[in-house]
């Protein structure tokens, strides 16, 4: 099937002529890959039977995150609401904690379960780490996020993709453009700028491999 998905502007993540924001673009896509880039009327005239979606504010490349192995394998996301009263919301770290908590396997795959979920509600497409534990690996593959290999940076983890960057391109994995991964993300802000300074829980859906695995309802 084939879906456009349009916001009011569109950064592809690409460089140089003809790379600037477009306002009402929007993307075709066509299985697991992009089909075309352009302006919204232009591609629902010439495609009349694709399916459209409109999000409010800007569509970029989705977003990578650093330290994915501190994240979902050393950090315990509470079961909401099963846990909350005994342990609170906020994602728990640190080895005396996580002793506490006799962690298994088993819990560790629910957990990520629930932290990648976190991360798809912010934009984010892949993440980079060593991951280790099997039903870690398998949750995040189920979750269709990327895994990359470890990078040098070595500033705190944390579900937010711009810590340690100058901008939110920084955090962008991939570009927008025909015959690219359809792997992007859709932000209620003005633009990139915006996007840095308000953070990605401003994210209103997320797509990877052309299926929209996060919608803000």
């Amino acid at each position: 099937m084939l879906t456009i998905h349009t916001a009011e502007l569109l950064v592809t993540g690409l460089t140089g002529p003809g790379s600037a924001p477009l306002p009402g673009g929007a993307v075709l896509v066509e299985g697991d890959r992009i089909a075309r880039v352009g302006p919204y009327q232009e591609l629902a005239a010439a495609y009349p039977h694709a399916r459209a979606r409109s999000w409010p504010g800007v569509l970029t490349p989705g977003l990578l995150v650093r330290g994915g192995d501190e994240l979902l394998e050393r950090t315990y996301y509470p079961d909401d609401p099963y846990e909350i009263t005994e342990l609170g919301a906020e994602p728990i770290s640190g080895a005396e904690a996580l002793a506490g908590l006799k962690m298994t396997e088993a819990r560790w795959g629910n957990s990520a379960r629930r932290g990648t979920q976190k991360l798809l509600a912010r934009g984010v497409v892949a993440l980079t780490g060593r991951i280790t534990v099997p039903s870690v690996r398998t949750a995040v593959a189920r979750s269709g996020l990327t895994i990359l290999p470890p990078t040098p940076y070595e500033g705190p983890a944390g579900l937010n993709p711009f810590a340690g960057r100058d901008s939110a391109e920084q955090a962008f994995h991939g570009v927008l453009e025909p015959g690219a991964p359809a792997r992007f993300a859709a932000f209620a802000v003005a633009g990139p700028a915006e996007l840095f300074e308000q953070g990605p829980t401003s994210c209103v859906a997320t797509v990877i491999g052309g299926r929209l695995l996060h919608r803000r309802r």
